[in-house]
């Protein structure tokens, strides 16, 4: 991999989950099956009707709370504090990830449509913390989920990042068509690669993805 396309990138930007942490941990798999109970429970609905909700709002709204918000006007903090009371101790620390990612020049964020303090867990127990310079949930966006292009900006903007000098590390290649359009270098975090225009670098793991940027002179 060439380092040219990152010689200008001043900014990271990582998503979390299934990013930051391999699929094989299925953590997520825990938080759907919390989304299924909450759903059921608060709307009052057979379990295998709320987990169709819970899989079609993610597709049409981007997450399953953004769905149930625009739907069925819910509170997004008690929604987020029950589907993130799991256990982290599927999560392993990645050392060579930590390295890697420590030796990225300039500045390095997380931006995840789960809240910070679930993300401040994972990072933990990923021995990841530390190493970022602002960790972003989606309740810094106004709960409005990735991949609405506003949501992004709300996030940027709060930051102060230029997306011209910035890249953008993510598992749902959905969530890279803004950060396209905005400029941004582009990369798909994922087992297997999803070819299109938005996406310009792919790989299935992260930390190998990055060890040849390590060579990059830090800022």
């Amino acid at each position: 991999m060439s380092h040219l396309p990152f010689s200008h990138v001043t900014a990271w930007v990582f998503d979390l989950d299934n990013t930051l942490y391999p699929p094989r941990m299925r953590l997520f798999d825990q938080i759907e099956i919390r989304m299924t109970d909450w759903v059921s429970r608060k709307l009052g609905v057979p379990p295998e009707q709320a987990n169709h909700l819970r899989a079609t709002y993610w597709r049409r709204y981007g997450t399953t709370l953004a769905g149930l918000m625009a739907e069925h006007a819910i509170d997004p903090h008690d929604f987020l504090g029950h589907v993130h009371d799991i256990d982290f101790s599927v999560l392993t620390p990645d050392p060579l990830l930590a390295a890697r990612i420590k030796a990225l020049p300039g500045r390095r964020i997380v931006y995840t449509n789960g809240d910070a303090p679930y993300a401040a867990r994972v990072l933990a127990a990923r021995g990841l913390d530390g190493l970022f310079d602002a960790v972003y949930g989606i309740e810094h966006a106004g709960f409005r989920p990735k991949p609405e292009r506003a949501a992004f900006e709300s996030i940027f903007a709060q930051d102060r990042l230029n997306p011209a000098t910035a890249a953008m590390f993510e598992d749902d290649a959905r969530n890279l068509v803004a950060p396209h359009a905005m400029g941004m270098q582009t990369v798909h975090i994922a087992p297997l690669p999803e070819p299109a225009p938005h996406i310009h670098h792919h790989h299935a793991d992260l930390a190998e993805f990055l060890g040849p940027l390590s060579a990059l002179t830090r800022a």
